[in-house]
């Protein structure tokens, strides 16, 4: 890590929590990009410019934007002159020595991750999430809070897991998925699919 903190990609609601995470980790943190100058962040920390500019610091970033789609528009963006965050875990957080996770990863306050689960880089792990024994998470997906994984669950790049859903031990969602909030998943979900309720169907 740079000695001089982490650099935030966008300002806006969901950097706050990455912000707090970072501190509560003892890192500090030099200022936020983002395409509008006065987002949540303005008066919390130093603007830096537009998000395009970022590659241009020398300080390791991390994309502290929760929407799944325009996350992926910045990884992309980013470019081989940015250096990404390693992997930002909340002190409160529970992590097996045996998971691996890939960089700029946020792990929130109270998440847990079990033995030998495999997280993607650019993800995050909300406050409150469990990720059980064996688990697969792809790049750039958002698991939201209170929601668990069971063991050996895979959840592919680019999909978005809502609040307090669950998804049943050995169960596939595929990439670019939508979980809706409080769903209960206990069949595999195609690529690209959505699926809602209790237990869960595919949206039409």
């Amino acid at each position: 890590m740079s000695a001089r903190g982490i650099l935030l990609i966008g300002g806006g609601g969901h950097a706050k929590v990455v912000f707090d995470t970072i501190r509560a980790s003892g890192m500090g943190v030099i200022g936020y990009c983002d395409d509008n100058a006065h987002s949540a962040m303005s008066g919390t920390l130093e603007y830096l410019g537009a998000i395009g500019g970022a590659s241009g610091h020398d300080a390791p970033v991390v994309i502290a934007i929760g929407d799944v789609g325009t996350r992926r528009r910045f990884i992309g963006e980013l470019g081989s002159g940015a250096r990404v965050a390693e992997p930002i875990i909340h002190p409160s957080a529970v992590v097996s020595a045996s998971a691996e996770l890939g960089e700029g990863v946020l792990v929130g306050a109270g998440a847990v991750i079990n033995a030998d689960a495999r997280v993607g880089s650019h993800v995050i792990i909300n406050s409150g999430v469990i990720v059980e024994h064996d688990c697969r998470i792809g790049e750039n997906v958002h698991v939201a809070p209170g929601t668990v994984l069971g063991g050996g669950v895979s959840v592919g790049s680019d999909s978005l897991v809502g609040i307090g859903a669950r998804v049943l031990p050995g169960v596939v969602v595929g990439a670019g998925c939508v979980v809706g909030a409080g769903a209960v998943v206990t069949r595999d979900v195609g690529d690209g699919e959505t699926v809602v309720g209790v237990p869960g169907r595919v949206r039409e």
